[in-house]
């Protein structure tokens, strides 16, 4: 059987694509958190991609293909820490999978890169730069991670690989910044903005990640869902109440919060509550032919369970 190695295998989205590769491919993972009563056939390696173990587990196994999930995405961590496991992590991945054979190479990244900003266009392509940093510099090292990894598939033509910047992802099991927002009773808007907002189903990113790998796609790919919606209708969809701030209030009042470690995200994070970052899916669905299953109303009925 292929044997596929996942990073970040403990976490939401690391299950979910596990389960569905287990049925066709040797899955093995490695997390620096336990998977507890993982399926039968799936093996748990618990090492830190920037550690000696962890070469030595791309050298004994030889992977035929790696997905690379394992990236710290929260505020909750040390900057400094967040920053050299996702950069110096990923660069030492990229290492690895150049010196131990590895065939195929599907980086996970956001479709937060490109930066929210009045200017947006609707529809934004892969071509777009990616301008998060500018106003968001709490994300500069997912910002990196992609970049690292779009070079990457120029640099390294023998080895298949993919980056996939996912729209908001949704779901009962996913803890993603969206899903933290809004599972909030009363969900903080500035006033006077309504963003168009786009999300994909949690199962349908993990079909995605799967089918990149099954077709050997190799380029950079936006992973869109079924449509677009204002934020506050997604909002409401989704069980919540808004609560509109005036941003003379809402930018300082939540940016102290944040540095109290009473508020998740920084405030380069507010900029998405005011301007669209609306991705254009059309490279994916050409490259591959996959439709998402999820309309956007089973992606709120699905969150709300």
């Amino acid at each position: 059987m292929e044997k596929v190695l996942i990073t970040g295998i403990s976490g939401a989205q690391g299950r979910l694509l596990a389960r569905r590769l287990a049925a066709k491919c040797a899955v093995l993972g490695a997390d620096r958190h336990p998977w507890p009563m993982h399926p039968p056939g799936v093996e748990v390696h618990p090492v830190d991609l920037r550690k000696k173990r962890f070469e030595n587990l791309l050298r004994t196994e030889r992977p035929d293909a790696v997905v690379h999930l394992g990236f710290i995405r929260h505020f909750r961590t040390d900057p400094g820490v967040r920053h050299d496991v996702n950069v110096l992590g990923t660069k030492q991945l990229l290492d690895h999978c150049t010196r131990y054979g590895v065939e195929r190479l599907v980086v996970v990244s956001s479709g937060y890169v490109y930066g929210a900003f009045p200017e947006n266009p609707y529809y934004m392509d892969e071509d777009r730069p990616l301008s998060a940093s500018r106003s968001y510099p709490e994300i500069r090292d997912l910002v990196e991670v992609d970049a690292l990894a779009s070079a990457f598939i120029w640099r390294h033509p023998e080895i298949r690989t993919s980056v996939l910047r996912p729209v908001n992802v949704l779901g009962p099991t996913v803890h993603s910044m969206i899903a933290e927002y809004l599972r909030l009773s009363r969900v903080p808007t500035m006033m006077g903005f309504n963003p168009m907002m786009q999300f994909i189903h949690e199962d349908d990113l993990t079909e995605a990640i799967a089918r990149t790998l099954e077709d050997r796609l190799r380029g950079v790919f936006n992973v869109v869902g079924s449509g677009a919606v204002p934020l506050h209708t997604a909002i409401r969809e989704t069980g919540g109440r808004k609560l509109s701030l005036p941003e003379p209030l809402f930018r300082p009042l939540f940016d102290r919060l944040f540095g109290l470690g009473l508020w998740p995200y920084p405030a380069g994070a507010l900029d998405f509550l005011k301007y669209p970052v609306t991705l254009s899916g059309r490279r994916f669905r050409e490259a591959c032919d996959v439709r998402p299953e999820y309309g956007l109303e089973e992606i709120f009925s699905s969150f709300r369970r």
